[in-house]
């Protein structure tokens, strides 16, 4: 009987501890900060994108809080693939980036991988790789 239930008991654990793995295998948790930004005021704003929607509607978006020279957000239930993020800072808060009339960037702005060209980020450039695991990204601007 002592050994039946020890059985039963084994089986239980390893059907659970298989739904866990099962239920957190390929979804993780993105950290994302910038540690450099030039002044207090606003907010930083966030986008994350696929390659479908890179520089269109991202699919998920966060505001920063800025505390000293840096503004942390996270991501979470992302699952697997390939993404980009890029963000901006927001010094006005009317949560678009400005532009002087000849289209150069008012606001200060950056994405991962922190690869920067004249004109906008290339999602070729920005993209990380999202598995199983947890990611700590910073962007520099």
């Amino acid at each position: 009987m002592i050994r039946i239930v020890s059985v039963l008991l084994m089986y239980l654990v390893s059907v659970v501890t298989f739904s866990q793995s099962q239920t957190e295998e390929g979804v993780a948790t993105l950290k994302v900060t910038v540690e450099n930004v030039s002044g207090t005021e606003g907010h930083l704003q966030f986008a994350l994108h696929s390659k479908e929607t890179f520089l269109k509607s991202p699919i998920m978006t966060k505001t920063g809080e800025i505390a000293g020279k840096q503004s942390t957000v996270t991501f979470k239930n992302i699952p697997a693939g390939e993404y980009a993020i890029i963000c901006y800072h927001d010094k006005n808060d009317n949560k678009r980036m400005d532009f002087e009339a000849n289209g150069m960037p008012l606001e200060d702005y950056g994405a991962t991988n922190n690869v920067m060209s004249m004109g906008p980020p290339v999602f070729q450039d920005a993209k990380f790789t999202v598995g199983k695991e947890n990611l700590e990204l910073g962007i520099r601007f």
